[in-house]
């Protein structure tokens, strides 16, 4: 399934901390505790940097700020600095819609996106290795239900993002926090 070209999308990405990228960088290092990485680990198992990459995005501000901040249902403005990008797809993004019968008819069901971390990461894999030309898999949140998309780093050779984003502010800018306050309502998590 293709999401189309001009779709508006938005990713909250850390400029400080352990995983600081770009707005436009997935993470190399993996797989962690997201849900659908894809990352191979070393030959301890452990985590690493590698080829492999993923950026989470989601089509509303409320389902990023929950994806993002979930383990604490906190969203801190200012711990590992944050960010907020909002900006349109510049073509067409080729995913797996698990929004509908794929999970089933490929043998997994809906615990893809609300079961154990483990599971949805091995079938990320399997799904990776099995479409060569898939950039991505779109999902519907488990926490909020709407839309979100994890991007693999096969986008790196013909980027769907723009060369700037429409809006890019720090979350600790005074400009976001009456979005960011209303956001935080919608999902029922704190903000500081």
């Amino acid at each position: 399934m293709p999401i189309r070209a001009g779709t508006l999308v938005h990713r909250i990405y850390r400029r400080g901390g352990i995983y600081r990228s770009s707005w436009s960088t997935p993470r190399d290092f993996g797989p962690t505790d997201a849900r659908f990485d894809h990352h191979v680990t070393d030959a301890t198992g452990a985590p690493q940097r590698q080829d492999r990459a993923i950026g989470y995005h989601a089509r509303d501000i409320p389902t990023a700020l929950a994806e993002t901040f979930q383990s604490g249902r906190l969203v801190d403005r200012h711990r590992d600095q944050p960010w907020l990008a909002s900006f349109r797809l510049i073509r067409d993004l080729r995913v797996l819609d698990l929004t509908g019968t794929f999970a089933l008819q490929a043998g997994a069901s809906m615990k893809l996106v609300s079961g154990p971390r483990s599971w949805s990461q091995n079938w990320s894999r399997a799904f990776y290795e099995c479409y060569p030309d898939v950039e991505g898999i779109y999902y519907p949140s488990s926490l909020t239900n709407a839309p979100a998309i994890a991007v693999y780093e096969r986008v790196r050779s013909s980027s769907p993002f723009p060369p700037a984003p429409l809006l890019h502010r720090a979350l600790a800018d005074p400009l976001l926090i009456d979005a960011l306050r209303e956001g935080t309502a919608r999902i029922g998590y704190d903000l500081i």
